[in-house]
């Protein structure tokens, strides 16, 4: 009988060892490993959700700068022109904010440290661009400065 308490407890330990290797290789398995070792307010993004979110950052980006070069090339627009321009900047900012807005770090912190240590200021930055971009009359200052805003993280963080 002594030789079947050893074997048994090996079969067990064999056993629990194959499923905590199935359960790590799920895809959920990291998630809830997460909810358990971080704080609830600890935002974690993956390098994927990070680098796609960059991505479309830097499209807005371009559309913005793209809006904002309307703006030195013709000196007298229409009054028209100069709406659909104003609203091609607040598109632009709008959708950076909320990007922008997702990828910031909770309470927490972040996963990763720029967006700890950035990503907060950058949001203000583009909030303000936005509400200064929205009078009667815009001023697309604030946007140039958000347009040439990731140079300077991205400056910082490589």
């Amino acid at each position: 009988m002594n030789k079947t308490i050893p074997s048994f407890l090996l079969f067990i330990m064999g056993l629990f060892f194959t499923v905590l290797m199935i359960a790590a290789c799920s895809s959920d398995f990291a998630a809830n490993v997460r909810k358990v070792t971080y704080p609830p307010d600890f935002k974690y993004v993956s390098a994927q959700e990070l680098r796609s979110g960059m991505e479309k950052m830097a499209f807005q980006l371009q559309l913005l700068d793209q809006a904002l070069l309307t703006s030195n090339s013709e000196q007298i627009m229409e009054q028209q022109q100069q709406q659909q321009q104003q609203q091609k900047v607040m598109d632009a900012l709008r959708n950076i904010e909320k990007i922008g807005a997702k990828l910031q770090a909770g309470e927490g912190g972040a996963s990763h440290p720029f967006l700890q240590d950035f990503m907060g200021g950058f949001v203000s930055k583009v909030t303000e661009a936005r509400i200064a971009a929205s009078l009667d009359k815009p001023r697309y200052y604030l946007a140039g400065k958000v347009s040439g805003g990731c140079v300077n993280c991205h400056k910082i963080n490589r």
